[in-house]
């Protein structure tokens, strides 16, 4: 199996039970090796008091290009940690991209560095996720007899 094709796998069966990714009006635009894209559009229920995107659903978003990048390998892999920082709103109305990056790889440790943009290309936030490996596969893949 290519891992173009485990990293389609693994996304493919994470989604089919993500309803928090799928409720947030999130879709996968990429997934490959250590990398996923993914987007949404800022909807009325995403606002806040201020008329814009709320930023816990900018880090939900940043969060579950970071979950579909770290799995990528068909390793169930958890975040450890993430830090997010906020730079510019997302307006109602607006398509934002959460595009993850895998930084660097180690064992059973991973880190991952996500830029949300706007529809212009602005930067609206960037996040780096640190991963952990548990016990487990997201699809049981065929063995060679």
């Amino acid at each position: 199996m290519t891992p173009e094709t485990r990293a389609r796998r693994s996304a493919e069966a994470m989604w089919a039970t993500d309803n928090a990714s799928k409720w947030l009006g999130a879709r996968i635009d990429e997934v490959g090796p250590g990398r996923a894209v993914l987007s949404m559009e800022v909807a009325e229920h995403h606002l806040n008091g201020h008329r814009i995107c709320h930023g816990g659903f900018i880090f939900t978003l940043a969060d579950s290009a970071f979950a579909f990048a770290c799995n990528s390998y068909n390793k169930v892999t958890v975040a450890q940690q993430n830090q997010i920082s906020f730079l510019s709103p997302g307006q109602p109305g607006e398509r934002l991209v959460a595009t993850c990056e895998e930084s660097a790889l180690a064992g059973r440790s991973g880190v991952y560095d996500v830029t949300v943009t706007g529809a212009d290309g602005r930067v609206i936030a960037l996040m780096r996720g640190l991963s952990r490996t548990i016990q487990g596969v997201n699809f049981e893949e065929e063995t060679d007899a």
